[in-house]
């Protein structure tokens, strides 16, 4: 039997008897013209049925996924966060932005600490927040059109939602060089990356979750979690069916690119890539339309959360982002991207020559006496 708790209208969440009294909560965000794009009303759903999940003895595994097959979720709903940065010009924090994206964390965080099993079907595209869901769960499905980016430094921001966390633990500098250019990940580049850990073809999807629900399930979450990992190993597709890993294939050649010292040198090297890979070339040429910004806050967080803990990232990650919000960067990048759709920003400064410490440590500084996060650890 499937019970419907609770609807919103852009997030279903359901719960579905298991043998032996268990049961499987099964949370689908609904938003499909948007790509399921989060909006802090589904971020809220969201968050409200894991908490009342961890409480719930019954509740032995959970699921994450959309409604369709075409994506995920595409990221936040920075449309509406850039009209509400717009409309409150200087005041820092912006109340929305503030409230969006420290809510965003918290949810994220509770994902990559979350006591029970949580399976993220991570198919289609899966971006910025989108990744932010599905990077911290225990169990993360890919499929053959899974499409992973992290773009934020073409609207002004940087790889938030952990992104400071799972970019840094990636093989070797990879992590780098995709906050730098947002180049987009496939499945076999999920794997290798360690941002996905079982290869599913998605059509079957609902065979796998009719399988969950017919699961005998026990109290211990560490069982669960065992038996979950069989069940999804026990659906793998085969590996023909896997795309070439873009990254792995020109991993010595990212090695390359990104092992110079500082920024300027490696931004250098990267534009000045002339080999015979297309998704190297893309690449290159999305960091050189990004903006300058962007870049300079992708290198500094890299060294700044290096030895930090997971709470301590999506605390300085909260500070940078609104910050963010004041600075004219994401507000002209969302427009050019999504709203005018020119593609020809303007970005402040205009060259990575012209990111000065002192204008570049304002991203760091907080506005606000105690950390809306501060409870995190």
């Amino acid at each position: 039997m499937v019970e419907t708790v609770n609807i919103v209208e852009t997030v279903k969440i359901d719960e579905r008897d298991c043998p032996g009294g268990m049961k499987l909560g099964v949370i689908t965000l609904d938003a499909p013209k948007s790509l399921h794009a989060l909006t802090l009303d589904m971020i809220r759903a969201i968050d409200g049925a894991l908490v009342h999940w961890a409480g719930d003895d019954a509740i032995a595994c959970v699921v994450l996924q959309s409604s369709t097959d075409k994506a995920f979720c595409a990221g936040g709903d920075v449309r509406s966060l850039r009209s509400a940065v717009v409309e409150q010009a200087g005041v820092v924090p912006n109340p929305q932005a503030l409230a969006f994206f420290a809510e965003e964390y918290r949810l994220d965080h509770r994902i990559h600490t979350y006591a029970k099993p949580l399976l993220v079907w991570g198919g289609g595209i899966v971006m910025g927040g989108g990744l932010g869901l599905m990077a911290g769960a225990s169990h993360r499905v890919v499929t053959e059109g899974t499409r992973i980016a992290m773009p934020e430094i073409t609207i002004g921001l940087f790889p938030d939602v952990g992104g400071s966390w799972f970019l840094g633990r990636m093989p070797g500098r990879s992590g780098l060089f995709l906050g730098l250019t947002g180049a987009p990940l496939n499945a076999a580049d999920a794997l290798f990356a360690g941002l996905g850990d079982y290869f599913l073809r998605q059509e079957e999807r609902n065979m796998v979750l009719d399988a969950l629900a017919l699961t005998q399930w026990q109290a211990s979450p560490q069982a669960n979690s065992e038996q979950l990992d069989r069940l999804l190993r026990g659906f793998s597709a085969p590996a023909s069916l896997l795309p070439v890993s873009e990254v792995r294939a020109n991993f010595d050649a990212i090695a390359a690119l990104t092992q110079a010292p500082t920024l300027p040198e490696v931004v250098a090297a990267i534009a000045a890539y002339d080999g015979d890979s297309a998704w190297l070339r893309k690449a290159a040429h999305s960091l050189h339309k990004g903006a300058p910004s962007s870049a300079a806050l992708v290198w500094a967080m890299r060294v700044r959360t290096r030895h930090m803990s997971l709470a301590q990232v999506f605390q300085l990650e909260l500070i940078v982002a609104v910050q963010c919000c004041a600075h004219a960067d994401f507000s002209e990048g969302v427009r050019a991207l999504l709203i005018d759709k020119d593609n020809a920003p303007q970005w402040q400064p205009a060259s990575l020559a012209d990111v000065g410490d002192a204008y570049l440590n304002g991203y760091f500084t907080a506005p606000w006496d105690s950390h809306p996060l501060r409870d995190l650890h």
